[in-house]
């Protein structure tokens, strides 16, 4: 997306792929989101409910934690612990330091991490934007924008399906690039899904995608070339 090969952000393109997420936001809002939405509604069906459930940011959260505890109890079955304090004995600052030095290389730290991320911007940029979802538009033909709610029906843009899904399916397959083409394609499916079943507008899941990529590349850039240095 917008990382070079040696773990460094192009920030040229990444200028340029905010300003053309801007345009097409803007656009949608003013524009194409009601007739696409409308298109793509009718291609609602049981497996996009399906992928509501399973691809919510707090499973991706949850899913990772999980994942990631597993590969250090595997660990500690194979190494002995690295950190001990001065009496020889284990404590929470050494169990943290040996945790992260077992794990910070694992898939689940960087898709976990990514996923959180995004999740905390989407979040704050729900509750600032506080776009209608569409459901006002279904029920009683209005759109509009109610900015700084923390209403559930304020919270349309950013989608938090697709920032959350972007970030960990784009976050694998920068680290396993033989199945990217899976991965990514699966995320694109993922945001398309949230307009077909009426839980956001296209110019929400456009935004959504561009955040969840955009942490994967960070995050990756960051653990990358500094992660290893965070605890010695």
């Amino acid at each position: 997306m917008f990382l070079t090969k040696d773990n460094k952000i192009k920030w040229n393109w990444l200028a340029w792929g905010a300003g053309i997420t801007l345009a097409l936001v803007f656009a949608g809002v003013f524009w194409f989101d009601k007739p696409v939405y409308l298109f793509l509604r009718q291609f609602d069906f049981w497996l996009w409910h399906l992928f509501d459930k399973i691809f919510d940011a707090k499973i991706w959260i949850a899913a990772s934690v999980i994942v990631l505890v597993v590969f250090y109890i595997r660990k500690i079955f194979y190494s002995k612990p690295r950190y001990r304090n001065s009496n020889n004995q284990p404590s929470f600052q050494t169990f943290c330091k040996d945790f992260w030095y077992k794990t910070r290389n694992s898939y689940a730290v960087f898709v976990l991490s990514s996923v959180l991320a995004a999740s905390i911007v989407g979040k704050v940029l729900k509750i600032v934007i506080g776009r209608m979802r569409p459901l006002f538009f279904e029920a009683l033909d209005k759109t509009g924008f109610v900015p700084f709610s923390t209403d559930w029906a304020f919270n349309s843009m950013p989608s938090g399906h697709t920032f959350a899904s972007f970030a960990g399916l784009i976050m694998l397959g920068l680290l396993a690039p033989k199945i990217k083409w899976f991965t990514w394609t699966l995320a694109i499916i993922i945001g398309v899904s949230r307009v077909c079943v009426g839980a956001h507008w296209p110019s929400d899941v456009i935004l959504g995608a561009f955040i969840g990529m955009v942490a994967a590349d960070l995050v990756k850039s960051l653990l990358k070339r500094y992660g290893a240095g965070i605890i010695k």
